[in-house]
């Protein structure tokens, strides 16, 4: 017979205990949903139910017998009714002891506070900006009081007293000054802005002196047509520079002539006679001889020559070898054959 340690140790780890009977005294287990039907048999209640549904995860492992008890809940109604019928409010207040109406009352002295510091930043705001004076509307001065007509000038139309023309002359004398000290304060202040001169700089940051750049380039300008009149200077013979100042001091003589110069001019006379002409058959008439020096003051040749386009004599120390390339033979001949031409045309015309 074995021992009973060896009965106990089969028992504990080999054995296994026999259900408990039908009728035992072990307490079931009660669903929520029992409880919730018995509270709900004293008559009609309050539901309450949650807005948010339980989700579907949570819920999918449950069976349809544990879903009862995310059912809706029901309250007794005798609670409910109690509550309509009390008169007397059971809400608590946490934190200070100062009732809803004091909070209230807080509230609002706090945003009437906001609104009139709002209300006082707009009006500096608003300040600000008149005492600069370049956006103010022009008001007119008139009598506060004074609702009549008044015509485009700003008089008052009907009768008025002779206390009322002065006032309203004074007040348009004063209002027409005061216009007049605004307009030369903004011209002044125009032309202080504008009389500024820019300051230039170069690279390297120092000052220039405009002025002295300005003098500079007109300098250089003045130079350069002083050098161009000089070359254009150069290219000019002795005659053509006499001429040139012949024509100057007739010009100068001119000033003190008179307007009309008829045939007994003398000077006028002479300077016809003194004007040498090619082939001039009146030449011959003249009792004065002419100089044998040119108009630079030197001697010319006296014997022949070819003529010239601008009738100039040779010099004196000419040896009487033509060395031109004879484009001035040629130029006589063209116009020598061209004059002959149209005499003979004209003849054959005459002859028809």
């Amino acid at each position: 017979m074995p021992s009973s340690s060896l009965a106990d140790y089969l028992a504990k780890n080999y054995l296994t205990v026999d259900p408990a009977p039908a009728n035992s005294e072990r307490p079931k287990k009660k669903r929520k949903k029992a409880k919730a039907a018995e509270s709900g048999t004293d008559g009609g209640g309050l539901i309450i139910a949650d807005d948010d549904p339980p989700d579907l995860r949570s819920t999918a492992g449950l069976s349809a017998r544990d879903n009862d008890e995310y059912g809706p809940a029901v309250v007794s109604g005798g609670r409910s009714a109690e509550f309509r019928r009390a008169k007397k409010s059971n809400w608590k207040t946490l934190g200070s002891g100062t009732t809803g109406a004091d909070t209230n009352t807080e509230t609002t002295g706090s945003e009437r506070d906001a609104a009139d510091a709002i209300l006082a930043d707009a009006m500096a705001e608003e300040n600000a900006r008149r005492a600069g004076g370049d956006e103010d509307p022009m008001v007119v001065d008139q009598d506060e009081d004074d609702d009549g007509l008044r015509m485009e000038s700003g008089a008052r139309a009907g009768l008025q007293t002779a206390e009322q023309t002065a006032a309203m002359i004074a007040a348009q004398k004063k209002r027409r000054k005061a216009e007049e000290a605004l307009y030369k304060g903004k011209k002044q202040g125009d032309e202080a802005e504008e009389g500024q001169e820019t300051v230039y700089r170069d690279a390297s940051g120092r000052i220039i002196n405009v002025a002295m750049k300005r003098a500079e380039a007109r300098r250089v300008e003045e130079e350069k047509k002083i050098k161009e009149a000089e070359a254009k200077e150069a290219l000019m013979g002795d005659v053509q520079r006499q001429e040139r100042e012949g024509k100057r001091q007739a010009l100068e003589e001119a000033k003190a002539m008179p307007l009309a110069r008829t045939a007994e001019d003398e000077d006028l006379n002479d300077e016809l006679k003194a004007q040498s002409r090619w082939n001039d058959p009146a030449a011959q008439f003249l009792t004065k001889a002419a100089a044998g020096v040119s108009k630079t003051g030197k001697p010319l040749y006296k014997g022949a020559f070819q003529p010239n386009r601008y009738g100039i004599r040779p010099g004196h120390r000419w040896d009487g070898v033509d060395r031109a390339n004879g484009f001035e033979k040629e130029w006589f001949a063209a116009r020598n054959r061209k004059g002959r031409m149209e005499a003979l045309e004209y003849e054959w015309q005459m002859d028809e």
